[in-house]
């Protein structure tokens, strides 16, 4: 049963954006880190995390119920009974999160908190993903407000390192998805969601791919070159970047779906490389 509701949820995704919202403080924190503060942040970022996942999943039901890898989700199979309450639930905790970070943290907190949930639960979800192949592209702002709240976190006025990284996030995400999409395609045609890969074949979609990772290759490069982060960082950006360009080729010249699930896996690699190497990287300085 408690399994059931907590895949409603999507917690591994959560835990990933509340990640995101943790390096965001790290980046934007001019002095010690507040253990309370990262703890706080990962919390709420990960509770309107998972009410935006709540409402996705009520929402996308009937795509969910004709694409194989999707048809088993509970509110299909009866594990969970009840789409309006996961609907009040996801609401409910989308609220508590942007009321207690007002209270707790600042308002700057509370309306990334807010505007990452309202982006994917209304305008990728409910508006652009049934529309648009650039609906991930938009959708993508997403994991970049949660880094966005992390840095407001820290202080609530302009702070350019967090913004740096929520670009890399943006970047990111496109890359990340269009290959995943691509494994799954079929399901998505099915489903008749205009993804990147059913609206273009392997080939082209992989010049799309690669052209965005080559700009999220330039976008990690900014935060050292504009002296927000050190040599530790650039290292990681360089190598996991190219690495990741590397993978990106590979599927361009040889589109299979076994490549893209190579570069979709990478891609998580590649984020968590790079992340872990801005809390290296600041914490010797």
């Amino acid at each position: 049963m408690l399994k059931n509701y907590l895949s409603i949820f999507k917690l591994r995704i959560g835990v990933l954006i509340a990640f995101s919202a943790v390096v965001g403080y790290i980046a934007g924190e001019k002095s010690m880190p507040s253990l309370f503060r990262i703890v706080l942040i990962s919390i709420l970022t990960l509770m309107a995390s998972a009410g935006a996942s709540a409402i996705n999943q009520v929402y996308d039901r009937d795509m969910d119920r004709v694409m194989k890898r999707t048809m088993k989700r509970p509110l299909l199979t009866g594990g969970v009974q009840s789409p309006t309450g996961v609907v009040l639930t996801g609401i409910l905790l989308i609220l508590l999160s942007v009321g207690i970070a007002f209270f707790k943290l600042n308002f700057l907190v509370s309306l990334h908190l807010f505007l990452g949930a309202f982006v994917y639960a209304v305008i990728y979800t409910i508006w652009l993903k049934r529309r648009s192949w650039m609906n991930i592209i938009v959708g993508g702002l997403s994991g970049s407000f949660a880094v966005l709240a992390g840095g407001a976190s820290a202080q609530p006025d302009f702070c350019l390192a967090p913004i740096l990284l929520a670009i890399v996030m943006f970047f990111w995400t496109p890359s990340h998805f269009w290959s995943f999409a691509v494994v799954h395609r079929e399901d998505y045609k099915k489903a008749r969601v205009p993804m990147l890969p059913v609206i273009f074949d392997n080939h082209k979609s992989g010049l799309y791919i690669l052209l965005n990772t080559v700009l999220l290759f330039v976008a990690s490069l900014l935060p050292f070159f504009l002296g927000h982060l050190g040599f530790i960082y650039l290292a990681a950006a360089l190598g996991a970047g190219a690495f990741f360009i590397i993978r990106n080729l590979q599927f361009l010249f040889a589109p299979s779906r076994e490549i893209a699930w190579k570069n979709f896996k990478f891609s998580m690699v590649y984020l968590s490389m790079l992340f872990l190497a801005v809390i290296f990287d600041l914490s010797i300085t």
